[in-house]
């Protein structure tokens, strides 16, 4: 286990976290975790938890803890994206070289519906910046 834990431990939830000071200065040495806070992370809101009062160190961890989290969501989205279009090329081999009739049969309504919505989207969306440009 590690010899010195953070101050702070944060349980993600789907819009943010809950926060908890962790403490190990106890007379057993038990980590003891105490919520202090619920965090939103997409409006931006600290609700401090039980009637607490939130010491300016608790919302500087809170808050930085808030901007890594954005930019690492932000990262995935990307990513998300990026291996979306490795999949698109995997399913055109797959299709190409390996696929079935009945697969082929199985899957194409659905990837053609969905590959026009998502050209449909792209299209408009690059027409739109095109236009503000």
């Amino acid at each position: 286990m590690v010899a010195e834990l953070p101050p702070y431990y944060f349980r993600v939830r789907d819009n943010g976290a809950f926060v908890f000071r962790v403490d190990t200065e106890n007379r057993q040495r038990r980590i003891e975790m105490d919520q202090i806070a619920v965090v939103n992370i997409r409006n931006g809101e600290i609700k401090p938890h039980g009637g607490r009062e939130l010491t300016p160190e608790d919302l500087a961890a809170i808050k930085q803890w808030m901007e890594e989290r954005n930019r690492l969501l932000a990262y995935r989205d990307i990513d998300d994206i990026h291996r979306a279009v490795d999949y698109l090329n995997t399913t055109t081999q797959w299709a190409q070289s390996k696929a079935t009739d009945e697969q082929l049969e199985a899957v194409t309504d659905a990837l053609l519906l969905a590959m026009h919505d998502l050209r449909t989207t792209l299209v408009r969306k690059k027409s739109e910046r095109l236009l503000q440009d």
